[in-house]
């Protein structure tokens, strides 16, 4: 078959804990819509959480926030980058991100990397962001 429909009643929400937050979930559209060449998810976010600060080695990521507002800290040093619904975030491989939606309300967001193939990734320490 030359597509594949990923639809939300198909998906399955999954717990992804960090530690002293509220539970982020996320849904693996990977596997539903059988992508070959890249890997998806879909992200909620509550409010006043974030994401590990990393840098992903080979794959390229697109953040597309479908609601809420999204602040990144991309780069070292982190720049403080900030966008709302609609709005694409593109990140090169090796370079330093951190997801935070620091708003009271939740942060929705579709995260599509390519290639599909995890080469790893570095963790850091979060910092402050600036202002």
């Amino acid at each position: 078959m030359g597509y594949h429909v990923a639809d939300a009643s198909a998906m399955t929400w999954e717990e992804r804990p960090l530690e002293g937050q509220p539970d982020r979930r996320a849904a693996d559209v990977t596997t539903v819509a059988e992508l070959k060449q890249s890997r998806a998810r879909l992200w909620r976010y509550p409010p006043h959480t974030r994401g590990r600060r990393h840098a992903d080695h080979v794959q390229e990521e697109v953040f597309v926030v479908l609601s809420g507002r999204l602040t990144m800290l991309l780069g070292d040093p982190p720049e403080r980058v900030e966008v709302g619904p609609s709005s694409v975030v593109a990140v090169e491989p090796m370079t330093p991100l951190q997801i935070r939606n620091e708003s009271d309300d939740e942060l929705v967001l579709f995260i599509y990397g390519a290639p599909p193939e995890q080469a790893g990734a570095d963790f850091f320490d979060d910092v402050e962001p600036p202002p």
